[in-house]
């Protein structure tokens, strides 16, 4: 059984021979093939090679086009600059001023430098594993971009005191989203995962508001070319178990602050839970056996589907024992 036919077969509820791997790694895989963090944000080339290393030396069933939240927001506009071997830093927000908006030209991902290198990541992972392995794409859900853009502080106050700002804001958004979202199932995206940080500091009322209409018709769009989506919200999301499945997503990752059972509960079939262990405390600081045991918990506790994966992504310098206990601990469960 090949990581297509496991993940396929899983989300379907039939029998695997153990459960999927989904953990995420950026900055770990880059530096897994001695790359700086810069080339793999900025070649995609760098990306498939540190996605298929990584794949394959550590059982993973799933390569993924992720890498920064600002794809989008570089080809909107926004400066960001890339240190040689560190994270990205966005120098200041694009819209300072709420009338900057009618100045918001939004990009096409077909031509912009970061969107289309994307593409060709996904293009490029797909002829050489399509029907293998998934293949990932990923996208910022509206309210993150409209984050990065007007700046997380400004944007939370805008929900109280500008919401159709916001909204009129959000629409431009998401239909960037949309487009970038089905440019990368056309490219050979089997799954498109979306990001939606910052929703897990907002309330329920508006999530329901501000997030989930907006999330609905991204991944609508990706269900309508044929493929499937998954949510992540970094944070903790007890408070939105409720909603989140109404987003149309098939796999909703849950970071570790989450009650699996609860998630499970709430969620029943369906949509898949992806999760949800401590990628610190316990993938990179714990012990090769603390990691089997809480594995092994998520996998017992996070619905019949469960989907195996760190909280959020693998941090770098995660000894390699600990992930190699969590790969035997999926083949212990399918046992």
């Amino acid at each position: 059984m090949n990581s297509y036919e496991r993940t396929m077969k899983r989300l379907r509820g039939d029998p695997v021979d153990r459960p999927p791997n989904f953990n995420i790694m950026m900055t770990f895989a880059a530096h897994y093939v001695g790359q700086p963090l810069s080339r793999y944000y900025l070649d995609h080339r760098v990306l498939c090679e540190a996605n298929l290393a990584v794949l394959q030396d550590f059982d993973l069933d799933v390569v993924q086009a992720i890498s920064d939240p600002y794809r989008e927001a570089v080809d909107f506009g926004v400066d960001v600059v890339f240190p040689e071997d560190g994270l990205p830093v966005r120098k200041s927000p694009l819209l300072v001023d709420p009338t900057d908006l009618s100045k918001l030209k939004p990009p096409d991902p077909a031509t912009g430098r970061r969107m289309s290198d994307r593409l060709a990541a996904v293009r490029s992972l797909s002829e050489q594993v399509r029907g293998e392995v998934p293949v990932m794409g990923w996208v910022e859900g509206a309210l993150a971009e409209a984050a990065v853009l007007r700046g997380d502080s400004a944007l939370l106050v805008d929900l109280y005191d500008r919401p159709d700002y916001v909204h009129e804001l959000l629409e431009v958004c998401v239909e960037v989203g949309v487009a970038f979202a089905r440019a990368q199932v056309e490219a050979g995206a089997d799954i498109v995962g979306m990001g939606d940080a910052i929703a897990s500091q907002i309330s329920p009322e508006m999530y329901r508001e501000f997030a989930l209409p907006y999330e609905r018709r991204i991944f609508a769009a990706v269900h309508d070319v044929g493929a499937l989506g998954r949510l992540h919200i970094c944070g903790n999301t007890t408070h939105l178990l409720d909603l989140m499945p109404q987003s149309g997503a098939d796999v909703i990752d849950l970071d570790w602050m989450v009650d699996v059972r609860r998630a499970a509960e709430v969620f029943g079939d369906y949509p898949v839970i992806c999760g949800n262990f401590d990628p610190v405390a316990i993938m990179l600081q714990g012990t090769p056996e603390q990691v089997r045991e809480a594995a092994l918990y998520c996998l017992r506790w996070g619905g019949p589907r469960n989907i195996s994966g760190a909280g959020c992504e693998i941090p770098d310098g995660t000894p390699h024992e600990n992930l190699f206990a969590q790969a035997r601990a999926l083949r212990e469960f399918g046992r």
